[in-house]
């Protein structure tokens, strides 16, 4: 199986492919992916048929583009992921958007959305052990009060936990330092993760997918 991934900045696509090497490294090459980042989520246009603006780099803006053009280009043996945060929508609303876009394809490629409550910083924060062994100085009062795909402020969470002076720190740097301390902790804590172990329902819901997928 090969896979399209549509994901929302370069910190989810640095987490998503050590994921993926993750669950598929006993495969021998069987499976292969593309992960495809994005400058933002965006919004969904409120008219899904007409043509977005090409110069947009925001995901949901594009989407709807991308799936037509995955429905006329895929074989049978290929599939898109798209992953995307939750952040502070209603996650079974936001659930039919997204699968409202899909059915207005003519032809509808193979695609499972997987949405990271609240954001995929939860996916990190879901294998403790994970972010332990990256950072053996991580702050375990504050990972201690963590609740599990919670709508708490999750990257500001773990900057509280890993990184010197925590969130405030990072803020008052400003933009784009966030991105920037979310890509390093992908980077360290991703090749830590082991997916069997991960206590995030929302990350569990995209290895189960995923492994769904690769075994049609």
């Amino acid at each position: 199986m090969h896979f399209e991934v549509l994901i929302e900045d370069a910190s989810g696509r640095i987490v998503v492919d050590h994921v993926l090497n993750a669950i598929f490294e006993s495969d021998e090459g069987q499976h292969t992916w593309k992960i495809h980042a994005y400058k933002g989520l965006g919004r969904l246009p409120k008219d899904l048929k007409r043509r977005s603006n090409p110069s947009s780099r925001q995901l949901l803006e594009q989407l709807p583009r991308v799936l037509r053009g995955y429905g006329r280009a895929l074989h049978d043996s290929a599939a898109v992921v798209v992953v995307v945060d939750l952040d502070d929508r209603d996650c079974e609303s936001f659930k039919r958007e997204l699968l409202d876009i899909l059915q207005e394809c003519s032809s509808r490629p193979t695609t499972i959305f997987r949405i990271a409550i609240e954001e995929i910083e939860a996916w990190l924060l879901g294998d403790r052990e994970a972010v332990e062994t990256a950072y053996p100085d991580a702050r375990k009062a504050v990972l201690d009060g963590y609740v599990q795909d919670s709508i708490c402020g999750t990257w500001e969470l773990l900057a509280d936990a890993v990184h010197a002076g925590g969130s405030n720190a990072i803020k008052k740097v400003g933009w784009p330092a966030a991105g920037e301390a979310k890509c390093r902790w992908a980077e360290r804590i991703g090749p830590k993760m082991k997916p069997d172990r991960n206590r995030s329902p929302s990350f569990r819901a995209f290895r189960d997918g995923v492994r769904d997928l690769a075994a049609d």
